[in-house]
């Protein structure tokens, strides 16, 4: 169960940071091996792209050179979700990898301010609402 958590998660950010990864078309479900209430839900390329660089403030050069990064990554996500054959641990561990080696792609090409903002919605990803209590207090 903790699996599947972790797809939803994914997509949020991007999928977010794509690591996405996160929130619409193409769906993709496993019927066999995430339950329908996990089914993954893939930004749009240009959405995505769009939601990326005005978090971190992306030149026009940065969002040509990370438009293929992220159509790369969406087409391996998809092609894994779509493969009935994977066990949820093998689909999450090709989802991993293929977010992760897209997120690798992309940092190439980001300043050092921009990985920080990466870092964070990364973060963000992992632990929603750790931030919660900090919130409270502004």
């Amino acid at each position: 169960m903790k699996k599947a958590g972790w797809l939803g998660r994914a997509v949020l950010v991007g999928l977010t940071a794509f690591a996405g990864l996160g929130l619409v078309s193409p769906t993709i479900a496993q019927e066999k091996a995430v339950p329908p209430e996990h089914a993954m839900v893939m930004p749009d390329l240009d959405q995505h792209l769009k939601m990326l660089s005005g978090k971190l403030t992306l030149t026009a050069e940065q969002q040509e050179k990370a438009r293929p990064i992220l159509k790369e990554m969406q087409d391996g996500l998809q092609k894994v979700g779509e493969d009935k054959s994977l066990t949820p641990d093998q689909m999450h561990a090709q989802m991993h990898s293929t977010m992760m080696k897209a997120d690798k792609q992309l940092r190439e090409y980001l300043t050092d301010e921009q990985k920080t903002k990466l870092d964070a919605m990364e973060a963000e990803m992992h632990h929603p609402h750790a931030d919660q209590g900090s919130a409270d207090s502004k």
